[in-house]
């Protein structure tokens, strides 16, 4: 497994110990991160209009759509790194 691989793994499980939950926009910069680093490009029909907490996650997956899965992997350990510090 990959160094980039084993830190993105670490900061998946750092990030549900902060010492407090970060801002919204701050969590869904996290979601996004996460989804794109692990999964790619979104996939699937974009959540209906009342789900607004689906439709907030799957736009902050979708802004990112084109990056690469390892800039997102360290995108997402350097913000983890940001907040558990």
């Amino acid at each position: 497994m990959s160094d980039l691989k084993k830190q993105f793994e670490k900061a998946a499980k750092d990030v549900m110990n902060l010492p407090e939950r970060p801002d919204n926009d701050t969590m869904l910069r996290l979601y996004g991160l996460y989804k794109q680093g692990s999964e790619g490009d979104v996939k699937g029909p974009k959540p209906g209009f009342f789900d607004f907490v689906g439709t907030a996650k799957y736009e902050a997956w979708e802004q990112l759509a084109g990056t690469d899965s390892e800039t997102a992997m360290k995108k997402y350990v350097d913000l983890v790194k940001k907040l558990v510090s």
